[in-house]
């Protein structure tokens, strides 16, 4: 399975150089005011990709932040539970139901 998921890797590389290598024609990006940027194809495709991903992090920041805050302000508890009295525990035979209260405040994101 290792090697499968090299081989894997090693086909999208060499697919995605022979494309670099197809695309060195200069391409020229018009932008606003009569300016425009000549570069090789490939590499406006790159900064296109690079320039996605910027904007996309960029977009999902505010969730991060609020995610961050709610987490810090939910207190830690290191306590256990106390066990229930193991009269009470035989005689039901349904499965505990388990409430987001007693389930730990555990960080979700190391962020």
């Amino acid at each position: 399975m290792k090697y499968l998921l090299w081989l894997l890797k090693a086909a999208i590389f060499f697919t995605l150089f022979a494309f670099a290598l197809n695309n060195q024609h200069d391409a020229t990006v018009y932008f606003f005011f009569g300016t425009h940027w000549r570069a090789p194809l490939v590499l406006v495709v790159l900064a296109a990709f690079a320039g996605g991903l910027v904007v996309g992090a960029l977009g999902m920041l505010p969730g991060w932040w609020k995610h961050r805050a709610a987490a810090a302000q939910v207190p830690a508890t290191t306590e256990a539970p106390s066990p229930a009295p193991l009269a009470a525990a035989t005689a039901s035979t349904a499965a505990p139901s388990i409430s987001a209260t007693d389930l730990p405040a555990v960080r979700q994101h190391g962020l």
